[in-house]
């Protein structure tokens, strides 16, 4: 059965299918095919079920939540870290909220999170995540929302992180802060034994680090290796593996927040076996 898998194009998701995409694995009869894009667009493909196994911003789940499960497996969860709003000189919160500051997506989990910690709607623009930085520098833009590998290269361009969300979440909640998940669509034929390849993926990159990462720096735009290394272990962590108890009631708290903030309607957090 052909299972198209979608990852964002960035090194932490490419670590977790580097064994997919080079036989390290056994597939189980699956022909798995490797889709990479950049994370809003996965979402709005999810928005059409186009994938069968894809990643997918938390903050987008609620929307798809009739066509895919969350897999056990394969979040990007920060613990006390995550997307940061990066400007030429360093601004306060309520100097934020009257400034225009760059997007990757309206779908995106940043989005969202950026969205609690102003407390409420702000003026932004949406721009491909991987030019928001340059935007910034050269000051084109006031400020921007930073995901992937920006959030370790701003202090390379010269900009000041005026807002942390992983940390701001922290603070707020003590908890990690779950940012991208993978789903798979309800349809899929063998879901468990599917769902089984995937996390031996995942492991097979943790067991055989080094090749893993010479494969996902090709996503990293230039990340030397020392970096690339150091924004995989940000996202490819023990909540990789599995979400635990601590990973989930993170999951249902932000959905939470952002049900009660009137973002969804209705959330329904379902996962595969």
């Amino acid at each position: 059965m052909l299972v198209r898998v979608g990852h964002s194009n960035d090194p932490d998701d490419a670590f977790m299918v580097w064994a997919l995409a080079t036989g390290a694995v056994d597939t189980r009869g699956y022909e798995i095919r490797l889709v990479a894009k950049d994370i809003e667009t996965l979402n709005i493909w999810a928005l059409r079920g186009q994938l069968e196994v894809t990643a997918l911003s938390l903050a987008a789940y609620p929307l798809v939540q009739d066509q895919y499960l969350l897999l056990p497996h394969g979040a990007s969860i920060g613990i006390g870290y995550g997307p940061i709003v990066v400007t030429q000189e360093l601004l306060t919160l309520d100097q934020l909220r009257r400034t225009e500051i760059l997007v990757p997506g309206r779908m995106t989990t940043a989005f969202l999170v950026l969205g609690l910690a102003l407390g409420g709607p702000f003026t932004y623009r949406e721009v491909q995540f991987d030019q928001i930085l340059d935007e910034v520098r050269t000051g084109r833009a006031d400020a921007g929302l930073l995901i992937h590998e920006g959030q370790l290269t701003y202090a390379a361009a010269g900009l000041e992180k005026s807002l942390d969300l992983g940390d701001w979440w922290l603070d707020e909640t003590g908890m990690p802060l779950p940012l991208g998940v993978n789903v798979v669509r309800r349809d899929v034929h063998g879901i468990s034994v599917l769902s089984e390849v995937l996390r031996a993926s995942i492991d097979a990159g943790l067991q055989h680090r080094e090749e893993a990462l010479a494969y996902a720096r090709q996503f990293g735009r230039g990340l030397d290796v020392p970096l690339a290394d150091q924004f995989v272990s940000l996202y490819v962590n023990e909540l990789t593996l599995g979400y635990g108890e601590e990973g989930r009631q993170a999951v249902e708290e932000l959905l939470r927040r952002a049900q009660a903030a009137g973002v969804y309607q209705d959330v329904r957090l379902e996962f595969a076996d």
